[in-house]
């Protein structure tokens, strides 16, 4: 198992256990190959819900130019939904998963698709 596939059983057990998620392999799987050599910087890897710098990032590339999703303020409701999801608490969210959580939450599968 390399590198990659041991990170998306990582963000999948995650999912399971901190998010109460069943995840869509396949769908976790193109997100994480998404994040690109992202997921391998410790830094760059995880998600600081409380950098509001951070959270901008999220909004703008993410969902805004990845997925293509308008301008709202339903984006940082949506950012919030699934930090909350995934647990103020936890101090190391994976960029992927909460990645992989917005994508669901906008039912924006078929960007990956």
């Amino acid at each position: 198992m390399n590198k990659r596939e041991q990170l998306i059983v990582k963000y999948a057990e995650d999912l399971k256990n901190k998010c109460g998620v069943n995840p869509d392999m396949d769908l976790l799987t193109k997100v994480t190959i998404g994040c690109g050599p992202s997921i391998h910087n410790k830094d760059a890897s995880t998600v600081s819900g409380s950098d509001p710098s951070e959270l901008e990032t999220i909004r703008n590339n993410f969902l805004i130019k990845k997925l293509g999703l308008s301008d709202s303020p339903k984006l940082d409701e949506g950012i919030q939904k699934v930090l909350d999801l995934y647990g103020q608490s936890n101090r190391n969210k994976y960029r992927a998963v909460v990645y992989y959580l917005l994508t669901k939450h906008f039912g924006k599968e078929t960007v990956y698709k």
